[in-house]
């Protein structure tokens, strides 16, 4: 497998990742004010799973724009 390849198939793992959190902090919201406590640790764990998204899009343009030049 290419790193390119390898690079599409975890963004596709992240991506669903990211999906799933973005979906649990969608649902804390609409239980507030139940388990409000959490909303920080639910908020991080989506704030985190998006940027490790944005990093390895990053990474794969970047792959991808060296391949070409």
């Amino acid at each position: 497998m290419s790193d390119r390849e390898a690079l599409k198939a975890e963004l596709k793992k992240l991506s669903g990742k990211a999906l799933q959190a973005k979906m649990d902090l969608h649902d804390l919201s609409e239980e507030l004010p139940v388990n409000w406590g959490s909303i920080m640790t639910v908020a991080e764990k989506a704030y985190d799973a998006y940027a490790e998204l944005e990093r390895k899009s990053h990474d794969l343009k970047a792959l991808e724009n060296n391949q070409r030049g």
